[in-house]
């Protein structure tokens, strides 16, 4: 559905790219989830598919169509619903629906059929009369989303669509988009929430300081990392004594006083934890895999999602 070669982004003014020569596959389909801190990329990265941003030639291309030459192909194929609300807050849920629809090109007697369809999908037929700026913060984000399905797209772009909303709201939303991937729309869905994404996603990537760090579909990425890291967690931090008999592959994080190492195959997980104790390191707990996202994630990024 999308491929990315080398596709490199600096805003004018800045002192390094948003984008570093990355290369980036979604599969038709898929249910992508675009992982990163803040920072990563994530945003730049969907402005540039939707057209926002101005895409260097040959550096994207959706079914086979460089984006930098067919402009069209962005109006009837893809929506972008960003972390912002993109309507307008003093007109109703149906007139905002209606000007945005008429925008998109959708004739007169299309229209109400669509809005109808669409309310239904986001939970909003009760609500369409009602102005967009008394709806509560997840109706809002229904009305985000529902904008963005007027036009059918068959490739959904969402920038945190469920930030900063209830429980009640974020499970609507999330079924309702599972419900339109598996009706054959290609979704990539980034998210500051890791168990969305878990939950969501058959495939996706992992993104920090303008670059891929990983990509593929999520049960292999996982199952890769099963059984191959030991994690440590000390009772009190590291002397400095106790830090020279770390291996360099070793990561230490000084505050939440873990120990990540990473193992190959063959790797002798005894000598490992003689050495420690011969260093007389205080140990708390220690578990050995990696089988969750979080996990994964911070085995790649050695910082949280929202840093």
């Amino acid at each position: 559905m999308i491929s990315i070669h080398q596709l490199h982004y600096q805003y004018q003014g800045a002192t390094a790219a948003s984008l570093n020569h990355i290369d980036l596959d979604v599969p038709k389909g898929s249910l992508f989830g675009l992982l990163g801190p803040n920072g990563a990329g994530k945003t730049t990265l969907l402005s540039i598919v939707s057209g926002l941003l101005p895409c260097p030639e040959g550096a994207v291309k959706i079914n086979g169509h460089d984006i930098s030459k067919i402009k069209s192909l962005h109006k009837s194929d893809i929506a972008l619903v960003p972390q912002e609300y993109a309507f307008y807050f003093r007109l109703s849920v149906q007139e905002n629906l209606t000007f945005f629809a008429s925008a998109l090109g959708l004739k007169k007697n299309q229209i109400r059929q669509r809005i109808d369809e669409i309310a239904a999908v986001t939970g909003l037929s009760n609500r369409l009369k009602d102005r967009a700026e008394t709806l509560s913060g997840g109706l809002k984000r229904r009305l985000n989303l529902a904008i963005g399905l007027l036009n059918q797209p068959s490739l959904l772009l969402l920038d945190e669509p469920t930030v900063g909303i209830d429980p009640h709201s974020r499970h609507f939303i999330l079924e309702a988009i599972n419900q339109l991937n598996q009706n054959g729309t290609t979704v990539v869905y980034t998210s500051h929430y890791m168990e969305e994404i878990e939950n969501l996603c058959t495939d996706i990537a992992i993104m920090d300081h303008g670059k891929v760090l990983i990509q593929g579909p999520l049960t292999q990425l996982l199952e890769a990392q099963r059984h191959n890291t030991l994690f440590i967690e000390l009772s009190k931090p590291l002397t400095l004594e106790q830090r020279a008999v770390l291996t360099p592959a070793t990561v230490y994080d000084e505050h939440s006083l873990e120990l990540v190492l990473p193992f190959s195959q063959g790797d002798d997980i005894y000598s490992v934890m003689t050495t420690l104790q011969q260093a007389s390191v205080d140990i708390h707990r220690l578990r050995y895999g990696s089988d969750n996202l979080e996990e994964l994630f911070l085995n790649l990024t050695h910082r949280a999602l929202r840093d």
